[in-house]
């Protein structure tokens, strides 16, 4: 019997083979121009070869590194291709690689029901590799805590660490404690969270993973942060920077700009820290981050009210704002609305004190702007209106006489009447005031209430002589609510009423205001303690 001839490796085998091993050590070595082009090599000769699992694994690490130099549509694309040969040659796992670096596409883009979506495909396809079941567990980690469930993403990233570990990932362990960590320091455990990042970057280190280590560089200087370590922030943050530079991914070093970006700020030098985060949202829009975009626009928000600019604060604010709300899935994204619910809260803080600073010049005035949206909000309240309708009033309260900055300083405080003259520029400021804000942008309509709180329900009002329904219903509460106010407080030309008085003062002009808001404006008095 003649005996069977070896099977011969088919064409261009050995090279598609050669090809994807020198393309992994380049890429683990941060050498990703080299690592691309041996990808594309061993991704042709495989085509040539009919070696689909070849072609399939290096189609989909050409479009991981696709992803990481920005190139979004082309990565999706790979990726997608990655997909179609793995089913084509009928190999589970290597489609549900595919699909985990499709999720991780969607996820960075923002669209965060898709990733979800396609982890779980992901996971079913590839439960019976515990390196793959770590990665998609890892990556379902990371997603829960984007969404505020940290409960389900340290349960996600210890079942993770347990695949790993069943695998032999070194790698992988590593991830895990870098995710664990994030975890931590999104419950605020700091502590907890820097043991996790010092474990994950001795193993970096170890495996020579450029990236990884420097995540744990730029994840460990937000700790710093927290314990504001500042010059330690830095040096970790400039370390980070450095290693995404040479690595060539831009959205990582838009997140070290950003962190950088804060420790100028806090350290009190704004002009570095303003172009470290220009820098940062810069980088996060070349790379399609929304995220990233939205969080560096608020930090230099922050740094625009800490210097008292606070027009480019709120414009900032405005498209963090945005930013933060198009993110697919927001509605049910519970890190997103706590993101959206801080920022507002942000835009509360820079309209107070602004409308305070306002007031400042003037003693008789201090303290206007806050009384008249606490009782603005009693009314709203009154009225039955919904909490988003209170924000407005609130933030319109604090604006409302932001125009007066424009008119002159003796006229303001002059302790007589005024001429007609200085009525007619008085009655200016509500224009003066939106012309203020003609570049700012707001998530609620404020400029109504600014341009119109001096209106009346008779038309007698200013400077538009709007009557009746024509005025916005916010205008009208912080109208009556403005007249109240001053006349319960002592001003330069003459003294505080008693609150009976000026309720009394007020019911013999309450054709001013419509019937139902001066109803609930008497209500909301009604409840408070009479004003001396």
């Amino acid at each position: 019997m003649t005996p069977a001839l070896p099977a011969r490796p088919l064409p261009g085998a050995t090279s598609a083979h050669a090809e994807l091993h020198a393309a992994r050590v380049h890429e683990r070595a941060g050498r990703l121009p080299e690592a691309m082009a041996a990808y594309q090599a061993a991704a042709a000769a495989a085509e040539q070869g009919g070696i689909r699992a070849v072609l399939a694994e290096a189609l989909r690490r050409l479009g991981a590194l696709h992803h990481h130099r920005g190139e979004a549509d082309l990565a999706r694309a790979t990726c997608q291709r990655s997909h179609a040969v793995a089913l084509e040659g009928g190999d589970a796992m290597l489609a549900a690689e595919a699909l985990n670096a499709l999720a991780n596409m969607a996820f960075e883009q923002g669209e965060m029901e898709q990733a979800h979506a396609t982890y779980m495909e992901a996971l079913a396809l590839g439960a019976g590799s515990p390196a793959l079941r770590g990665r998609v567990e890892q990556n379902l980690g990371i997603l829960a805590n984007v969404r505020g469930d940290l409960t389900t993403a340290t349960a996600h990233y210890t079942a993770s660490l347990a695949a790993f570990r069943e695998a032999g990932d070194e790698r992988g362990c590593a991830l895990a404690w870098h995710n664990l960590g994030m975890a931590a320091a999104d419950q605020g455990r700091w502590d907890e969270a820097e043991g996790h990042y010092a474990e994950s970057r001795r193993a970096a280190v170890q495996l020579g993973d450029r990236h990884l280590e420097g995540l744990c560089l730029l994840n460990g200087s937000e700790v710093h942060l927290a314990h504001q370590r500042f010059e330690a922030a830095r040096v970790d943050a400039e370390v980070a920077l450095r290693i995404f530079d040479s690595l060539g991914t831009s959205l990582d070093k838009a997140d070290a700009y950003k962190v950088l970006g804060v420790v100028y700020r806090e350290t009190g030098r704004p002009a570095l820290a303003e172009a470290r985060l220009r820098a940062a949202m810069e980088l996060a829009v070349e790379h399609g981050s929304v995220l990233s975009e939205a969080e560096a626009a608020r930090e230099l928000a922050l740094l625009h009210r800490d210097l008292g600019r606070n027009q480019e604060a709120l414009r900032l604010l405005n498209a963090a704002h945005r930013l933060f709300t198009r993110l697919q899935a927001a509605r049910d994204q519970v890190d997103v609305a706590a993101r959206v619910a801080t920022l507002e809260g942000t835009f509360l803080a820079v309209v107070r004190d602004w409308g305070r600073s306002l007031e400042s010049a003037d003693s008789y005035t201090h303290g206007h702007c806050e009384r008249v949206a606490e009782l603005a909000v009693r009314v709203g309240e009154a009225l039955g209106l919904e909490v988003d309708d209170l924000t407005v009033l609130r933030l319109g309260a604090y604006l409302h006489d932001l125009g007066k900055v424009n008119v002159p300083h003796e006229v303001l405080n002059k302790p007589g009447p005024l001429t007609e003259a200085e009525f007619e520029l008085v009655k200016q400021h509500p224009v003066w005031g939106v012309e203020l804000l003609a570049e700012v942008e707001f998530p609620w309509d404020l400029k109504p209430i600014i341009r119109w709180h001096h209106e009346r329900y008779d038309g007698t009002g200013y400077p538009d002589r709007l009557r009746g329904e024509e005025i916005p219903l916010p205008a009208q509460v912080i109208c009556v609510v403005d007249v109240y106010d001053a006349l319960t407080t002592t001003r330069s030309y003459r003294g505080a009423m008693a609150h009976e008085v000026a309720l009394a003062r007020m019911g013999e002009t309450r054709h001013w205001w419509s019937p139902r808001v001066f109803a609930a404006f008497e209500r909301a008095v009604a409840a408070m303690a009479p004003v001396a």
